[in-house]
């Protein structure tokens, strides 16, 4: 019995309790060994499975705790390695799987697993001249990891001997190969030619581009990996999310890679999070790496922390959040639902808009509501100055989001120049009442942020009447946010899986007065930007003091 049917059956058994992905992606495993004709070209070869592990167990010494200590992999690492290295071409050899994503919680493992791989990939694989990188978001963090690796050797005596640690990597002569770390945001990553790369804390990166890059860098190698190993984070709408996703559709069957296998160790429902039996969903390590009362200690502060809750959900279960000091969790403002503009028939709509920001992102709402239908749904669109678009092409450490993305997707507008034109947007509301005949009896503002001429130009199209100021302020603000984020959680609010709408709710953080009022802030990172929410807030403010007049409209 090989160590992936040793790991499934004793998941079938019950004997380990394992989550939903872990099931799909060991049945699938099992059925591969058992119907190797389906598969073709691919078999299981078991001696190529366990040659990291035989190379890990053997060479790679503890590097932390008790130093200099035989590395012993647990079964659910065994059984990963069995299947990433295991499956091979049946003519070539070569291995199956080029790439490997691993989510699993915190303090199980990772560093320590990791470190071991990429010693194996420049020491064992029989590539020539194998190039080896750690990538973080920043180079400490990648260092961590090359550190690892580095003490791992120190450690032992026959890794030490063939191994030479220089400025910037770790050599290995006898093959001319090399082990670095690197960071998102490093200069010169065009011209590499990775044989092993390991993206550490696939979470925290918020730019794709370094995913993107560094797989596109292992194109010329025999049997590359490139290797994800993560927990969940806090960013949402990140490459970490794509992945996932992407991961559950090959689990799922909807998307077809044979070259991508996925270890998701998660909690299947939020309601585990307290049941101590359920943990080792998320934590396969519990027990011989991850201590039970750390876990039981996290757990119990939680319980009596909001706050402490959102990072214990993420980063020991795995469940997706977007901060801990968030006005909205991911779950509470997440809706996927869509329709079409064109077929819904809104002929009356309240708009709204932020102008806080007109040298970054400026956002404009109007919401509609049709007879006997509760929902609200939203219609929206983003302004962003040309330059600042310019910046996101040169500075990769700036918002890190996808502006141009979304300008080819049609969810934002470039205004020429360095400053949005508040004028455009009066344009776009003027296209809804034109062309898609909706007519806007008013339009929420703050006034801080329009003077007159403006003013004048949105009377003169829509009326004197039509412009509502909204001042802001908890005593202006406190009740409608609070009946927003009861219609959030309700899915009540349509806003068209916008992926703007998403990113600037998530990013909003609520500052309370002593009498529990609420307004919105922003967070200590000024790059997440919120103008989508206080936008959707403005228009809520006037919906609920236009409601009885609008739904005698409609």
């Amino acid at each position: 019995m090989n160590y992936i049917e040793e790991y499934y059956n004793k998941i079938a058994s019950g004997e380990i309790v394992a989550c939903k992905r872990i099931k799909q992606v060991y049945e699938m495993l099992i059925d591969k060994l058992h119907n190797p004709e389906k598969y073709y070209p691919w078999v299981f070869d078991e001696e190529l499975g366990n040659r990291p592990i035989e190379f890990i167990e053997t060479f790679c010494k503890q590097a932390q705790g008790e130093l200099g200590g035989a590395l012993k992999l647990e079964l659910f690492q065994k059984a990963k390695h069995q299947a990433v290295f295991g499956f091979v071409h049946k003519d070539t050899r070569f291995r199956q799987y080029q790439e490997v994503l691993d989510i699993r919680g915190r303090k199980n493992g990772k560093t320590t697993e990791l470190a071991a791989d990429e010693t194996y990939m420049l020491v064992g694989d029989g590539e020539g001249s194998p190039e080896c990188y750690i990538i973080a978001t920043k180079l400490d963090q990648s260092k961590k990891g090359f550190n690892e690796c580095y003490k791992m050797i120190q450690q032992s005596p026959d890794l030490n001997k063939h191994l030479k640690k220089r400025k910037s990597d770790i050599y290995c002569p006898f093959n001319y190969g090399s082990l670095q770390a690197l960071a998102s945001n490093s200069n010169g990553l065009d011209g590499l030619n990775a044989h092993m790369v390991t993206i550490d804390e696939l979470a925290a990166i918020k730019n794709r581009d370094i995913y993107d890059l560094m797989k596109q860098s292992m194109s010329s190698r025999r049997q590359p990996l490139l290797d994800c190993i993560t927990t969940n984070g806090f960013i949402r709408g990140s490459i970490f999310d794509s992945q996932y996703d992407y991961a559950c559709g090959v689990l799922d069957g909807k998307i077809k890679d044979d070259r991508f296998i996925a270890f998701i160790y998660e909690l299947d429902d939020k309601e585990e999070w307290d049941k101590e039996e359920m943990w080792i969903k998320a934590n396969p390590g519990l027990g011989p790496i991850k201590k039970v009362e750390f876990l039981r200690d996290c757990v119990n502060k939680a319980k009596s922390d909001p706050a402490f809750k959102a990072t214990v959900m993420v980063k020991d279960f795995n469940m997706k959040e977007n901060s801990a000091s968030a006005w909205l969790r991911w779950d509470e403002l997440n809706n996927e639902a869509i329709f079409n503009l064109k077929e819904m028939g809104f002929r009356y709509g309240i708009g709204c808009f932020d102008l806080a920001e007109t040298t970054d992102l400026a956002s404009a709402k109007v919401l509609c509501m049709r007879r006997d239908d509760p929902k609200i749904y939203v219609i929206q669109m983003y302004f962003v100055p040309e330059e600042k678009l310019n910046q996101e092409e040169t500075n990769k450490e700036d918002d890190n989001v996808p502006y141009k993305l979304w300008e080819q997707q049609g969810l934002i507008r470039v205004c020429p120049g360095n400053k949005v034109n508040k004028y455009d947007m009066l344009e776009w509301f003027k296209e809804l009442r034109d062309l898609y005949d909706i007519y806007i009896p008013w339009i929420g503002y703050d006034p801080w942020h329009v003077d007159d001429s403006l003013l004048q130009a949105y009377e003169d199209e829509f009326g004197k009447d039509a412009m509502i100021p909204v001042r802001q302020g908890a005593y202006t603000l406190s009740f409608p946010m609070k009946e927003l984020k009861a219609d959030l959680i309700a899915d009540r609010i349509i806003y068209n899986n916008n992926p703007i709408d998403k990113w600037c709710l998530s990013n909003m953080e609520i500052k309370t007065d002593i009498n529990n009022n609420i307004q919105p802030i922003k967070g200590t990172d000024n790059r997440k930007r919120i103008d989508g929410g206080v936008s959707l807030i403005i228009g809520y403010v006037v919906l609920l003091d236009k409601m009885s007049e609008y739904e005698n409209m409609v």
